[in-house]
């Protein structure tokens, strides 16, 4: 087989491929011995017909079968020959037959970018302390008491800060419902009924809260709204609302005690030395994972800053594609409506852009240190990753197996695990020193 590699601006190689006639006449005979066993053609007998006039009524089906079995191969073979990094193929095209039965085309890819790798074993890290400190369970402790409140009717005086008022309320510009104005905004610009407010400054909309304070219950009040010209609705920016506002109920916080009978709400049956001890756990846990991503974060920030290269624009559109496309379902998922999703639209492309280029030139880092350490994902690996998503999914492995297998995500799935593999390995040959914090900690006072 004879390769040529022409090497182009921005990471692309076109590879000309030509076999030899021996090569090809083989599979060719191969192929058509197939259809002159099977094939039907009239005036014969299934498979009495020869070779000639079946090759001739089939050439097409032949050539046909014959390109897509050798393309493929040998194209894979050039690329191991030639020792190329192709993290992904564009073309195969210009299939060209010889009349000495030799073939040749033209492959296109987008080879990984050349760079050295600095010493990556050892890399220096610093690290918090994983201990638990008494004040970190008290302030756990705390959130919790705060989630178990109770909430008392307020009957004996008018509204006030802190205090949660429940409130029907309608908004309007100019006479006309926000409703109608902007009804794919969120509902809370529109008003509500039995609306939770927690009356604190700068809650909710602008300077709303400060304007209710000192109402009663049952009371109705209109309350100005001014939307600043930078409002993420454009409908809404520069302009003033008037809301008329109904206090129906009047709700003050009242948290427990931290003792015992905390304790047997949160977990049935514990005292509140077990429920210190099971928020203690629990922070140790946070904290390990808090460990594994500082070290992860550390450790590519300490690669990205020692290597540079340009990155394959055609992977970076498309990567950039991808993390837009996660961006945004993430933010509608967060309940951010498509109107502000529009109004972000830079903003969003931008961190989308820096997102691909980060996540790029860490995954080109890691292929490379995991070549150079010949760090593998196994048959055994891949099937136990299966399963797991299955599982999470509540699925079947071969359902989960085979979904992944239409959408063409098991190569992914297996450089997902890869890349997971070759991070752990950083993980485990860093140098630890303690962070400053810790170093200071640990000082002796005078």
């Amino acid at each position: 087989m004879k390769v040529e590699v022409e090497r182009q601006p921005q990471g692309v190689s076109t590879l000309r491929i030509e076999l030899p006639p021996d090569e090809v006449r083989k599979e060719w005979d191969a192929i058509a011995g197939n259809y002159s066993r099977y094939a039907r053609i009239p005036g014969y007998r299934p498979g009495k017909a020869p070779r000639q006039v079946v090759e001739k009524k089939f050439r097409k089906e032949i050539q046909d079968e014959l390109t897509q079995k050798l393309v493929s191969r040998s194209y894979h073979q050039a690329v191991e020959q030639e020792q190329l990094r192709v993290v992904s193929l564009t073309n195969l095209e210009d299939v060209e037959f010889g009349d000495d039965r030799s073939m040749r085309f033209r492959a296109t890819v987008v080879t990984a970018p050349e760079f050295e790798l600095p010493d990556y074993k050892n890399i220096p890290i610093e690290l918090p302390s994983a201990e638990v400190t008494d004040e970190e369970i008290d302030a756990a402790i705390e959130r919790l008491r705060e989630q178990a409140a109770d909430f008392a009717d307020v009957t004996d005086r008018p509204l006030a800060m802190e205090d949660f008022a429940v409130i029907d309320f309608t908004g309007a510009i100019d006479g006309v419902a926000i409703s109608e104005i902007v009804p794919d905004a969120s509902k809370n610009l529109h008003g509500g009924k039995k609306f939770w407010l927690r009356v604190a400054p700068d809650n909710f909309l602008p300077r709303f809260a400060e304007q209710i304070v000192g109402m009663n219950s049952g009371e109705t009040r209109s309350v100005q709204v001014d939307f600043p010209a930078d409002f993420p609705v454009n409908e809404l920016a520069g302009r003033r609302a008037d809301y008329a506002v109904t206090i129906t109920e009047i709700k003050q916080k009242v948290l427990p005690p931290i003792d015992d009978a905390l304790a047997e709400k949160l977990l049935p049956g514990k005292t509140l030395a077990d429920l210190r001890h099971t928020v203690a756990h629990n922070l140790e846990h946070e904290k390990e994972h808090e460990l594994e991503r500082a070290k992860e974060s550390q450790i590519v920030r300490y690669l990205h800053e020692r290597i540079s290269f340009d990155l394959p624009p055609a992977l970076l559109t498309q990567e950039t594609r991808r993390a837009l496309n996660e961006l945004v379902h993430r933010n509608r998922e967060r309940g951010v409506p498509d109107e502000m999703l529009k109004n972000k639209e830079k903003e969003l492309v931008e961190g989308a852009g820096s997102l691909a280029a980060h996540r790029l030139k860490t995954n080109f880092i890691l292929h490379r240190i995991a070549e150079q350490e010949k760090i593998e994902v196994t048959r055994a690996e891949i099937d136990q990753a299966i399963r797991e998503r299955a599982s999470h999914f509540g699925v079947t492995a071969e359902k989960m197996r085979k979904e992944l297998e239409q959408n063409e995500r098991l190569n992914g799935l297996a450089e997902e695990l890869v890349l997971g593999k070759t991070l752990d390995f950083l993980k485990a040959n860093v140098s630890v020193a303690p962070s400053v914090e810790s170093a200071s900690a640990s000082q002796p006072t005078a």
